[in-house]
């Protein structure tokens, strides 16, 4: 039986934790992505207005960058392969089985909702720095078996286990009754609440919480949170659900962090002086400009005009007292105006920070095919930092649990990553363009030992080097059959 109180006192201390991010989370998501629901404390005002939408259009821009670049909807971002560990033979006979599961795998991915979960997820990477997906088995019949969601950074609180990796997850999120009885279908409710019966009004406060168990794989316990709950429920114990898994369902990531810090940082976090200084420079602007427009006016008080009543509209006729000057415009002391040169400048920073500025405009003729290609580079090594994080952090994991799913439901076989009989290849643009990296170095190398005649010829293993420039190049593994590792290039 699980021990709650101390589970709910881990919850506490990682509550305490996160307390310090709060208010630079808050932030970001005012100016960033405005409007959103969830809030992190209840006693901060958020910002009324936002004057300039430079960041929310970046983080819009990087959203789908990385949707595009990570995980490509209805495309190959990932292929099974064989290990290290496994003999040329057997690598051309277990290759169409690892093919087929991959394509297995794929449809499973397509078919959900994935990709619109996944975007949402990118949203808070972006902002905040930190993301959380969850990755449940979808109910038998529907079209995949698997079901996501996108967890609110407001709900989830986190912690690094022994590896090092967010092993630790606990979630807190407030149901109402059709929710509670839809997630929590086994659970009587009404045989815990004695004075009155279960209403549709009722919401209830829950937590979730993923521990790495001592024996391997994660434990799963969902409880009611023994504090803010109904009269009847406070200060019980009351267990809704209890699993294992072999892969925590809560797969947390970040997009970089500082040694000894739990919480990711965000480029919004970087740039967010520079966001809020060209938002109020933005409000400025356009309280200037609503003074060009209307004008500031002068009028003496000779006892004939009464201010209260003048209306500055077309036709409106303003009576004045004899030899009096009437109403006459305040002349600005000067017109030199820095603000929008300031603001340019602002904004190209937050689009720098955002990588909203390594392709251009698409309409910018001076754009050359060479510069394009540069700053694609360019881009791709700002990134580089990013994705060997999120493949540690976000595509393995998923690989795994999309693995145990469909091994539990017997729609693939027995099969585990180790990297040495089983690994992943990634394919999307990023892995995919450090593979041509590899392989035109290789051909270059090729090329030079060519030169040095038989002497060189005699040093090359053929079978191995097709064989590993096929994989680097992803070309499929029944297209490599190779009789023997050894060859000669004449």
């Amino acid at each position: 039986m699980t021990d709650i109180k101390n589970l709910y006192s881990r919850f506490q201390k990682a509550r305490g934790r996160r307390e310090s991010w709060e208010s630079v989370w808050q932030e970001c998501y005012e100016y960033a992505l405005p409007q959103r629901e969830s809030v992190f404390s209840k006693n901060q005002t958020p910002i009324t207005r936002l004057f300039d939408g430079t960041a929310p259009d970046s983080v819009d821009q990087l959203a789908a960058l990385m949707l595009s670049e990570v995980t490509p909807p209805w495309m190959r971002w990932f292929h099974l392969k064989a290990g290290s560990d496994i003999t040329d033979s057997d690598r051309d006979r277990i290759a169409p089985e690892l093919d087929s599961i991959s394509e297995i795998m794929r449809a499973h991915f397509d078919r959900s909702n994935f990709s619109l979960e996944i975007h949402q997820c990118y949203f808070d990477l972006i902002t905040a720095g930190t993301a959380c997906l969850l990755f449940e088995e979808a109910p038998i019949g529907s079209t995949s078996a698997f079901k996501f969601t996108a967890v609110p950074l407001s709900e989830v609180y986190l912690d690094e286990g022994p590896s090092g990796r967010l092993d630790v997850t606990f979630r807190e999120s407030r149901l109402d009754f059709d929710s509670f009885v839809t997630r929590f279908p086994e659970f009587d409710l009404s045989s815990k609440i004695k004075k009155a019966a279960p209403t549709e009004e009722m919401t209830f406060s829950v937590i979730e919480a993923v521990i790495p168990a001592k024996n391997g794989g994660y434990d799963y316990t969902a409880f009611l949170n023994p504090v803010g709950q109904y009269d009847s429920l406070n200060g019980t114990d009351i267990v809704l659900k209890e699993a294992h898994f072999a892969c925590s369902p809560f797969i947390s990531f970040r997009w970089l962090k500082a040694p000894g810090e739990i919480y990711g940082r965000s480029p919004v976090m970087k740039t967010l002086p520079d966001i809020k200084t060209a938002n109020k420079v933005v409000e400025l602007i356009l309280k200037n400009a609503s003074i060009s427009v209307t004008g500031i006016w002068l009028a003496e008080d000779d006892g004939v005009l009464n201010p209260s009543n003048i209306h500055l509209v077309p036709g409106a006729i303003i009576p004045k007292a004899v030899g009096s000057k009437g109403l006459t415009p305040l002349e600005a002391p000067g017109k030199f105006d820095v603000s929008q040169l300031m603001l340019d400048d602002l904004r190209k920073h937050i689009r720098h920070a955002l990588l909203g500025d390594k392709l251009g405009e698409v309409n910018a003729s001076k754009m050359t095919a060479t510069e394009v290609l540069e700053r694609s580079d360019e881009m791709m090594r700002i990134l580089g930092a990013t994705y060997g994080r999120l493949q540690t952090e976000l595509l393995t994991p998923l690989i795994e649990r999309a693995i145990g799913i469909l091994r539990k439901r017997g729609e693939i076989p027995e099969i585990f990553l180790d990297g040495r009989l089983l690994k992943i290849a990634y394919q999307s643009t990023r892995a995919e363009k450090q593979s041509q990296i590899d392989a035109n170095n290789a051909l270059l190398w090729l090329s030079s030992v060519l030169k040095l005649g038989e002497t060189g010829l005699k040093q090359i293993n053929v079978g191995a080097f097709v064989r590993w420039l096929g994989n680097k190049l992803n070309v499929p593994d029944e297209a490599l059959k190779l009789t023997s590792p050894e060859g000669i290039i004449s």
